[in-house]
C-alpha cells in the first residue's frame, strides 16, 4: 500500500489508505480516541476504537478506511485499522503546537527551533517566503536575467566598512561577505542581466527587531541602463510578483519621493519613524529616491545635475525599508577619484576594479531582504518570527 497524503483523502472514501505524519493532537471520549495527524500537507483526523499511550509529536503509521464526516478536516475521517509508531518523542514538549497561534514567549520557541517550526501556522510563514523567493526568480528569468551564485568568503569589505565578519582564511585575513555586490556587477560584463538569492553577513551592533547578522538577499544587477528608474521599474515587477505570490493584491504604480523632500532635520538617512510617517503619507509601498551621495556607498552615481544627491533609492513597505538600490559608478576612472576622495585605498579592490578597467556599460540594481518582506508581508513586528534559525548578537545556535 502506498502512502497518500491528508490533502488527498477525499478522493479516497470507501478505501483502505495508509497515512504517515505526526500527532498533532489527541482527545478522548469514553473509549474512543481521535487523532490529530499532521503531515506536509495538512491534518486528518483518525478515529481509533481503543485508548491509546502516544505522546504528542510520535510519528505514525495509520492504516484504515477513509469515511466521510463533516465535522472533519476536508470531511472525511480514517476509521484506523492499525496505528503504528514509527518514533517517540524521548522526552516531554517544551512546546503546545496544537493551539491556532504560538503561545511561548518568542526566546523560548528559537531555542527550540527544531520543535517551533512543525507548528502549522509557524511553517507557513516560510512556504509563503518561498513562494515569494520563486516568483522573484520567474519573473527575473522572463526579464532575460540569469542566475548566478557567488562566493561568501571574501579577501575585502564589500563597502570598504568595519561591519564585517573576519575570518581566518588558512593563515589569512579573509571576511563574510555583506553582499554580493561586486561579483554581481563583475557579471554585467558577462550576462548583462544577473540575480542572486542566498545569505549575505553584517556584523552591526544593531538588537532590534528588524536587524540581523545573516539574512537572506535577493539581488540582481542590470546593465545598459539609463538612470536609476530603470532598476526601480524591475523593483516594482518583482515586489508585485512577490505580493501576488504571498496572496496579496498586487500594488499599482508605486509612488515615488525625494530623500530631502520627505525626510525632518539634517540627518542624512531615514530614521525608523521617518520611514512609519512616509508610509502613513503616501501609501504601503513608497519608493524613496536621491539620498545623499556621501552617505551611500562608494559605487554609487551622484545626479550628474546635483552630485550631492545620489541616484539611489530605498523601497519601504508598510513602514520599513525592504530595499536598496541605485545606478552605479561604470567608468574606471571615475573609481579611481571616488576611492581617493573617500581616502579609501584602492588596492584590495583591484580585482572588482577590473571589471571597469576592461569597459563596463552603465548599470545598476538593487537587493531585498527576505526576511524583513515576510514579516512586513505577515504583520510581525519582530523579523526572528519570518527567520529559519535567527542569528544576532547573542544568537549562535540551534
Amino acid at each position: 500500500m502506498e502512502r497518500i497524503l491528508t490533502s488527498e483523502l477525499a478522493a479516497h472514501v470507501g478505501e483502505h489508505v495508509m497515512l504517515r505524519g505526526w500527532l498533532q493532537r489527541e482527545r478522548r471520549l469514553s473509549r474512543v480516541a481521535f487523532l490529530v495527524l499532521r503531515d506536509r500537507a495538512g491534518t486528518a483526523q483518525i478515529v481509533l476504537d481503543e485508548e491509546t499511550t502516544l505522546a504528542p509529536e510520535s510519528v505514525l503509521e495509520v492504516t484504515g478506511s477513509v469515511v466521510e464526516n463533516a465535522q472533519a478536516p476536508h470531511g472525511v475521517e480514517i476509521r484506523a485499522s492499525t496505528v503504528t509508531a514509527l518514533a517517540a518523542p524521548s522526552e516531554p514538549l517544551p512546546l503546545e503546537l496544537h493551539r491556532p497561534e504560538p503561545r511561548e514567549a518568542l526566546p523560548t520557541r528559537l531555542d527550540n527551533a527544531a520543535l517551533a517550526l512543525r507548528h502549522p501556522a509557524v511553517r507557513e510563514r516560510f512556504r509563503l517566503a518561498a513562494r515569494a523567493v520563486d516568483a522573484f526568480r520567474s519573473r527575473l528569468r522572463e526579464l532575460g536575467f540569469t542566475e548566478i551564485h557567488t562566493p561568501k568568503i571574501v579577501a575585502t569589505a564589500t563597502e570598504g566598512g568595519a561591519n564585517v565578519f573576519r575570518l581566518d582564511y588558512f593563515g589569512r585575513d579573509a571576511y563574510l561577505a555583506q553582499s554580493p555586490q561586486f561579483y554581481k556587477q563583475t557579471m554585467v560584463g558577462v550576462f548583462e542581466r544577473v540575480f542572486e538569492t542566498g545569505p549575505v553577513f553584517r556584523a552591526e551592533p544593531h538588537d532590534t527587531g528588524r536587524h540581523l547578522a545573516e539574512y537572506v538577499s535577493l539581488d540582481a544587477e542590470l546593465g545598459f541602463i539609463d538612470d536609476h528608474r530603470d532598476v526601480m521599474a524591475v523593483v516594482e515587477t518583482c515586489v508585485s510578483s512577490m505580493l501576488a505570490a504571498a496572496g496579496l493584491e498586487p500594488p499599482g504604480l508605486i509612488p515615488v519621493v525625494r530623500f530631502e523632500d520627505v525626510r525632518t532635520g539634517s540627518e542624512p538617512d531615514l530614521a525608523p519613524d521617518d520611514e512609519r510617517r512616509i508610509c502613513r503619507q503616501h501609501g504601503e509601498l513608497v519608493f524613496v529616491e536621491g539620498y545623499p551621495t556621501a552617505k551611500r556607498p562608494f559605487y554609487t552615481h551622484p545626479d550628474p545635475d546635483r552630485p550631492q544627491w545620489s541616484r539611489s533609492f530605498d523601497l519601504l513597505y508598510r513602514g520599513v525599508e525592504i530595499v536598496t538600490g541605485g545606478q552605479r559608478l561604470h567608468r574606471y576612472p571615475d573609481y579611481v577619484a571616488e576611492l581617493a576622495t573617500r581616502e579609501i585605498d584602492a588596492s584590495p579592490f583591484s580585482g572588482y576594479l577590473d571589471a571597469f578597467r576592461w569597459g563596463m556599460p552603465p548599470h545598476g540594481g538593487f537587493a531585498l531582504g527576505l526576511e524583513r518582506f515576510t514579516a512586513q508581508v505577515l504583520g510581525a513586528t519582530n523579523v526572528r518570527e519570518t527567520t529559519l534559525f535567527p542569528r544576532d548578537r547573542t544568537r549562535l545556535s540551534p
